[in-house]
């Protein structure tokens, strides 16, 4: 029998409470646009490792960014 290699995925640390940013400005384009990728589309917690009170802020500062056009609704 083969053994099979036991890959250890590292816990990802939310990067607002590393850098202890409490709240989140939809202002903040450059900050904004690093959780919204090509598709426009707002990345999913899973995947960015932000903790939950920071994703729902990041949430809004999103939606808020993309009324005032600050950041694009869709890709095109």
């Amino acid at each position: 029998m083969a053994q099979q290699k036991q890959y250890y995925r590292r816990k990802k640390v939310c990067k607002f409470c590393v850098e202890r940013i409490d709240s989140i400005n939809y202002k903040d384009v450059k900050l904004l646009s690093q959780f919204v990728p090509e598709r426009a589309k707002i990345m999913p917690r899973r995947i960015s490792g932000v903790c939950s009170p920071h994703q729902r802020q990041l949430n809004d500062a999103i939606k808020k960014a993309r009324n005032i056009a600050l950041l694009p609704f869709t890709s095109e």
